[in-house]
């Protein structure tokens, strides 16, 4: 999954960015609409984080996703 696609699939992912990041408003989660650089405008002004650490959390947050989706298609994918 990259930024385009965590975009098209923002409804499905609004819960798991609240329990991640819980100072998110539901306003703030609508705006945000999937894209990196909204997202890490919003943990800067919730959290008080720096531009490049806002950033660096988005795109963990990002990369657990990833892994995640890994893990589900491990069983389809044969690795020895």
């Amino acid at each position: 999954m990259n930024w385009e696609q965590l975009e098209g699939s923002w409804k499905q992912l609004r819960g798991t960015v609240r329990q991640k990041w819980g100072k998110l408003t539901d306003n703030d989660v609508e705006y945000i609409a999937g894209k990196r650089d909204r997202l890490a405008g919003k943990l800067q002004e919730r959290y008080g984080l720096a531009k490049e650490e806002a950033e660096k959390k988005a795109d963990e947050w990002l990369g657990m996703l990833q892994e995640m989706e890994a893990g589900k298609g491990q069983h389809r994918s044969a690795k020895g």
